[in-house]
């Protein structure tokens, strides 16, 4: 069986470094929407890789002044995966459109980076550069011990990323162990934590953690008078007053999500979870009543939950939203009655609680369903509470100690299950 972790590596790029690398992650995705682009031509998408490079390769080096070969090739990988997804939510009866592809990121392998102890070579778009690495001390308890230092795993590939102004080469390691003996793939990380996402409750957790909206609503408004009252001058002034208040607004925001974030990661580390499952975010606004700025911000805390997440081995994940809100989280009983506002009241068995809450935990379990036929022998075993774990059917398990937390909202003594 392979485990495979992921270990984020901080690059030390000068200047001139910088600019290629730039240059690279445009190309980069310039070629893979150009793919993307070619695929949706036709009368039925095209997802096939072979056939994509045969008709698109020729074209793509020619228009990028003889890009790298081997990112091409990486480039015309991601669209045809991203097109297969798109065809995939179209059999199941899901919207999807086009992918556009603008997160700054390349893919490397073998290939197109030689990973060495100390530094790295990457292929650009003007030969290689050599990036030293910003590491912690080899003794040190973290996942560059564990696995990029490790002699038991080795490296099958990376994934460039920019981000808050650092350029980080997600690292990719593996290593085969016997089903039967390997503790990590028994015992270690084996639960779901489920997360939903609201106006009144930013984020609310499987383990009964809340991250209340109240603060970032009420700069929300905030922000919006000020735009507002600016707006009404029509002046010069007032025009760049405008973009300064933006700006404050995004700052203050990004702040704020990165701080959930990081508590998100912590509260799936406290509970040893391998995944962190949220909603998908398509058509989000449409079943909260979210504004476009709650939209921005959902996106923008999936995309920090998911790369701080890498560093701890855990996987960041969406599913399919549809009734987690409905659905009775103790009894799978499934009708709009049993919502009502913030209220959880299931119609059929009396199951009382918040209802984000209740909807996390569905989250989860769906997570859990959609996975339970994987063949890796690492999927998760259930979904985790504050106390103990709802398994793939619903039904609560205990803990295997007495000692448990103390969540912010509890389940009720009156049922059995979490």
């Amino acid at each position: 069986m392979g485990v495979r972790r992921t270990v984020p590596v901080k690059l030390d790029v000068d200047s001139d470094g910088a600019a290629l690398l730039e240059d690279t992650v445009d190309t980069f995705l310039w070629c893979a929407q150009y793919v993307t682009d070619h695929a949706f031509e036709g009368e039925y998408v095209t997802t096939s890789k072979t056939t994509l490079d045969d008709e698109t390769y020729d074209e793509v080096r020619e228009a990028t002044d003889g890009f790298n070969g081997g990112l091409v090739q990486a480039a015309r990988n991601k669209a045809a995966e991203a097109c297969k997804s798109v065809v995939a939510r179209w059999k199941n009866g899901k919207k999807a459109s086009k992918p556009h592809f603008t997160s700054p990121h390349v893919v490397y392998d073998h290939r197109t980076a030689t990973l060495h102890d100390d530094h790295v070579g990457l292929a650009t778009t003007d030969g290689r550069i050599e990036a030293d690495y910003v590491l912690p001390d080899k003794a040190s308890d973290t996942p560059h011990a564990d696995y990029l230092f490790s002699d038991e795993y080795e490296t099958t590939g990376s994934e460039l990323h920019y981000s808050n102004g650092n350029w980080m080469l997600h690292i990719h390691c593996k290593t085969d162990v016997e089903p039967d003996t390997s503790k990590q793939a028994t015992t270690e990380n084996r639960t779901v934590l489920g997360v939903d996402l609201g106006v009144n409750n930013l984020a609310v957790a499987s383990t009964g953690t809340f991250w209340t909206g109240n603060e970032f609503n009420h700069w929300r408004r905030e922000y919006e008078k000020r735009r507002g009252d600016l707006q009404e001058h029509g002046t010069r002034w007032a025009h760049e007053n405008i973009q300064s208040v933006g700006r404050k607004e995004e700052g203050r925001f990004t702040m704020t999500l990165h701080r959930i974030s990081n508590e998100l990661v912590a509260e799936a580390r406290d509970h040893g979870c391998s995944v962190i499952a949220f909603e998908e975010l398509t058509n989000i606004r449409d079943r909260t009543g979210a504004s476009w700025g709650h939209k921005w911000a959902f996106t923008r805390l999936y995309e920090y939950a998911e790369y701080k997440a890498v560093e701890y081995g855990i996987d960041v994940a969406q599913v399919d939203p549809e009734n987690t809100s409905r659905r009775c989280s103790h009894c799978g009983f499934t009708h709009p009655d049993n919502r009502e506002s913030e209220s959880f009241a299931c119609l059929k068995c009396g199951y009382l609680n918040h209802a984000d809450y209740d909807a996390a935990k569905n989250i989860g379990l769906r997570y859990l369903r959609r996975n339970q036929t994987g063949d890796d022998g690492g999927a998760p075993l259930g979904v985790r509470l504050n106390s103990g774990t709802l398994n793939v059917n619903g039904e609560y398990e205990s803990p295997a100690s007495t000692e448990a937390r103390t969540g912010v909202h509890a389940e009720s003594h009156l049922f059995t299950g979490g």
